[in-house]
């Protein structure tokens, strides 16, 4: 039978990993170095293998180490936010769902993907938008409990995060009336006859945008990039130039008198996607977000 883990000999461990080094940990702890010394011992022991190697005129975490440190940064990372837990179910604050917003995901696609959680019992809900790869590392981490993306996590064994498809949107084009009137040829044409506005490469779908103008052959004159699609549509709509817009995104914008909308493009697609860090699914919540996809719902 397997020796049961010390928890306060993983807690030293974890600080003096954190620390750098037996002395610096020892004076934040208010012990003695030897205690926290034989601390660690004691669960390099009990787990067999060591933990710590010399470095220079320090110490450095082995192979063995490191993996431990990455199981001790989610146990006391998650063990920091179970007051909060607790606190918020004691006093019927409802569920908790903290979500990262990958930069280059538009901002009412995600008002969108997240409806079928809000839609039942109060929540809090916490956003944080960050670019891709620091939100994943984020959720490695329990730090978040999913992140939306629209692109899927790269292949990484290191951090183990899973993609689950939500579902899908084609593009649309919108532009000033102003700038409509004064064009002369059709749909898609008519792109290049007055000034574009793009999003930048933090968005999966600029790669399929540039290579849809080679196969259209047009040649657009870009007169703006933007990594925050509302920023991107705010400059449209005060007549700096056309724009794309997923679908999911249009409702505000025909409403718009000062904006036509002049083209659709269904063979422009962006990809949407939620990235936990297990494979399965135990936040309510994201069960909700995952069952509405398939049902429909989120697409």
């Amino acid at each position: 039978m397997a020796t049961a883990l010390n928890y306060r000999h993983l807690y030293y461990f974890w600080v003096v990993a954190k620390e750098g080094g037996m002395a610096r940990a020892a004076e934040r702890l208010g012990m003695a170095v030897q205690t926290v010394s034989a601390q660690v011992r004691a669960l390099e022991q009990s787990l067999g293998h060591s933990l710590f190697k010399p470095a220079g005129r320090g110490i450095t975490l082995t192979e063995a180490g490191s993996a431990a440190m990455a199981h001790a940064e989610q146990i006391f990372q998650l063990g920091e936010q179970l007051p909060a837990a607790v606190r918020e179910a004691a006093t019927g604050q409802g569920l908790r769902l903290k979500v990262g917003i990958s930069d280059g995901l538009p901002k009412l696609v995600v008002r969108h993907l997240l409806q079928p959680a809000l839609a039942g019992a109060p929540i809090r809900l916490l956003c944080h938008e960050d670019e891709f790869d620091r939100l994943l590392a984020d959720l490695a981490l329990h730090r978040l409990d999913v992140v939306l993306s629209d692109r899927p996590a790269p292949s990484n064994p290191n951090l183990r995060l899973y993609s689950h498809p939500l579902g899908e949107a084609t593009l649309a084009w919108f532009a000033p009336a102003v700038l409509v009137r004064a064009t002369r040829r059709p749909f898609p044409g008519c792109l290049e006859e007055m000034p574009l506005l793009l999003p930048t490469g933090h968005a999966a779908v600029r790669h399929r945008l540039d290579q849809w103008f080679e196969r259209q052959g047009l040649r657009p004159r870009i007169a703006g990039e933007f990594e925050d699609s509302a920023l991107l549509a705010a400059f449209g709509r005060s007549g700096m130039g056309a724009f794309p817009v997923s679908q999911w995104s249009q409702e505000e914008l025909r409403q718009d008198r000062g904006l036509k909308a002049i083209g659709e493009t269904p063979e422009l697609v962006e990809h949407f996607y939620l990235i936990s860090a297990e494979r399965r699914i135990q936040h309510p919540l994201v069960q909700q977000l995952l069952q509405a996809k398939h049902s429909g719902l989120a697409g």
